[in-house]
């Protein structure tokens, strides 16, 4: 189906300035990556998505839903049907004698509900510091650094399904595993979150944020575009130090290449393409497998179509 002739009925229930077409998605990616998106939205109304799900069933239109993008890789092709970028962004607290809770839209940045709970010295949430990610993706994938997972936080959230229902659903009904939520076995759209933090000190909570932030800016690639650790760690090894043990730092397949500082990073040199990163992952796991005999998978999500 035509892009314009989506936009132009699209446009009858969703404000302009918030429905974009032929959109790079290079432009929504950390790794700075990616091809066209034929319909692209940032809906910031529960009501706005609910139209968009219903127009896409009935006209038999493909629906794909992205965060931050910081996790993701999109193909040189771009991704067909309507691309949807929850844009929930607003966030409350309700202070309790021990604990904060806050009620947090999907669309807000980690980083920033983490600057919030310092200010608040509510503590619990120093491992998300630098985490570039949005709250939905977050809590998609279960995201965790520095001994800490958002299991740990999160209390209940709602989503809709994909027939436009809200729903919401405690902490054990996530069913959080390691870079894994329920979130990943059905089709949702994560709306908002809440968070139950702990009263703590000011000067603590400090402290281990800027700790957390220094080892990142030591140990990771922060000054090139990436989109985090790649590979997931297994039961009985670490995928970054298979990686490195095989020698294959500063190994490049176009203008991407594994990152020179950490060994789980690929990084996009300036010039890379979806392609040469597909590729780099495809040859460090035949090298991995060949020369340690364990098989590492990727933690990155790849969506979209080849060129």
């Amino acid at each position: 189906m035509e892009c314009e002739f989506i936009y132009k009925n699209l446009l009858e229930t969703i404000p302009k300035e918030k429905i974009l077409i032929n959109e790079p998605m290079s432009k929504h990616t950390s790794f700075k990556i990616g091809g066209n998106a034929d319909v692209f939205i940032e809906p910031s109304e529960i009501e706005e998505i609910v139209e968009i799900l219903n127009y896409a069933k009935k006209e038999n239109i493909r629906i794909n839903i992205i965060g931050n993008g910081t996790n993701l890789l999109v193909k040189d092709g771009g991704i067909r049907g309507i691309t949807i970028k929850p844009n929930f962004k607003k966030i409350t607290k309700e202070i309790l004698q021990d604990e904060i809770v806050y009620n947090c839209g999907s669309g807000i940045s980690l980083s920033l509900i983490a600057n919030e709970a310092l200010k608040d010295g509510a503590t619990g949430l120093e491992f998300a510091y630098g985490i570039p990610g949005s709250l939905g993706g977050a809590v998609y994938m279960n995201a965790g650094a520095y001994g800490g997972e958002m299991k740990d936080v999160v209390f209940e959230t709602t989503f809709l399904d994909e027939t436009g229902n809200v729903h919401t659903i405690k902490n054990e009904e996530h069913q959080f595993e390691y870079r894994s939520s329920v979130f990943q076995k059905k089709n949702t759209i994560i709306i908002k979150s809440k968070l139950k933090l702990k009263k703590g000190k000011k000067t603590e909570i400090e402290a281990k944020m800027n700790e957390n932030m220094q080892s990142r800016k030591e140990k990771q690639p922060l000054e090139f575009p990436n989109a985090g650790s790649v590979f997931k760690r297994g039961e009985n090894f670490i995928a970054a130090k298979l990686i490195d043990e095989c020698g294959l730092k500063g190994a490049k397949i176009g203008g991407a290449e594994v990152s020179q500082k950490h060994a789980g990073f690929i990084i996009n040199r300036g010039n890379a393409t979806a392609n040469d990163v597909i590729n780099l992952i495809s040859k460090i796991k035949n090298v991995v497998k060949e020369k340690t005999g364990f098989e590492i998978k990727e933690e990155i999500l790849i969506i979209g179509e080849s060129k």
